[in-house]
């Protein structure tokens, strides 16, 4: 049942009589128990936060069955000035999740955005290689603790304007279109037993973007397969714009069409942008909540919707805080910049705010998967 605003804001109320403590990460939710009745694996997003904050690692413990790392396995993170990687904070992250029960993943293995400045000045020969070491040693050197790879992350972008509607960049570049095939085909000789995920944005976009890569997305699916391409599950990143265009229903019918080429479904990198939202906090937690409830409601619907992730559980460390894109973002919607986040599930003091509820809510009300 789709609740209403003032079911949002008594849930969110309720959540603020049971704050102990501005430092402490307590909830009275268990997310990844709820998920994990339904055959969901739930999960967030987290990085090198984690190291100091013990609060924030406290409450990923106590939430998540699955958890991504947010940066430290990218490519420009790992390798930032050459062609040798730093594993030092990786392998403490990697630790951190096997030892707390969390099934660490790793984002972004290859991407065509953000590399580091020295690739831009090696030859086309030189960046298969680079990328062929790359794989081996980075999935290699955690095979069979990483257990999900974004092995690929956002092939598309049409306006590019490239043959075929790729993202441009310097492995597409360097490889054409199938740097794709080649890097999933290094991936599962590296570790066999590994979930390869293809990982792509705006597709739950009813917008002439999210629109134009859905087809392009698909096509890929099938072509990675005619090649004889290992690709366990797609993964949508879902960060949610409620002031663009959506058709959840639309979207619904589309993953369908992905989960029915025999490929599992991972929403791997879910928030609501709030930038358009008014500022006043009741009203925005109000709104996040129900385009979490509405959304989530919606795409669980598909039986092979394996997973969700949330793109940082605490709005304490949201992607969007101090962002100047963000700010612009609001500045265009009519609200103040630089206000507080009210992006995701728990608030800046480590709270359940209304939207956690509604995630809980939504994953309860899903059928088994």
């Amino acid at each position: 049942m789709k609740l209403d605003r003032r079911g949002f804001l008594a849930a969110g109320a309720a959540a603020a009589l049971l704050r102990p403590g501005v430092a402490q990460a307590v909830s009275p939710l268990n997310l990844g128990a709820d998920a994990a009745d339904r055959g969901i694996v739930f999960g967030s997003a987290f990085d090198r936060e984690i190291f100091d904050d013990t609060a924030y690692a406290a409450l990923l413990r106590a939430q998540c069955r699955i958890g991504s790392l947010e940066n430290s396995l990218k490519f420009d993170w790992l390798k930032p000035t050459g062609n040798v990687a730093d594993f030092s904070a990786s392998d403490r992250l990697v630790d951190f999740a096997v030892e707390s029960g969390i099934r660490p993943r790793g984002t972004a293995l290859i991407w065509n955005d953000w590399l580091p400045d020295w690739l831009k000045w090696t030859t086309v020969l030189e960046r298969r290689s680079i990328m062929e070491k790359h794989i081996d040693e980075v999935v290699g050197r955690y095979a069979g603790r990483v257990q999900s790879w974004d092995v690929v992350n956002e092939p598309f972008f049409p306006p590019h304007g490239i043959d075929g509607g790729y993202r441009k960049g310097l492995w597409l570049d360097a490889m054409g279109p199938d740097y794709i095939i080649h890097a999933f085909k290094r991936a599962a000789a590296a570790d066999p037993k590994a979930q390869l995920v293809l990982n792509e944005a705006f597709c739950e976009q009813d917008d002439e973007l999210g629109k134009s890569i859905r087809p392009l997305l698909l096509n890929e699916v099938k072509r990675l397969q005619d090649a004889g391409v290992k690709l366990d599950a797609i993964g949508f990143e879902a960060h949610l714009r409620p002031e663009l265009p959506y058709d959840d229903q639309a979207f619904v019918a589309y993953v369908a069409e992905i989960a029915a080429l025999g490929v599992d479904v991972m929403i791997t990198e879910l928030d609501v942008n709030d930038s358009h939202m008014p500022d006043d906090e009741a009203e925005r937690d109000a709104q996040v909540a129900a385009r979490v409830h509405d959304f989530l409601g919606a795409v669980l619907q598909v039986p092979r919707v394996t997973t969700v992730i949330t793109w940082h559980l605490s709005d304490r460390y949201s992607w969007y805080r101090g962002a100047d894109w963000y700010a612009d973002q609001v500045r265009a919607g009519g609200g103040t910049p630089g206000r507080p986040v009210r992006s995701h599930l728990y608030d800046d003091q480590l709270q359940p705010k209304a939207a956690a509820f509604a995630a809980r809510d939504a994953l309860k009300a899903s059928g088994p998967h």
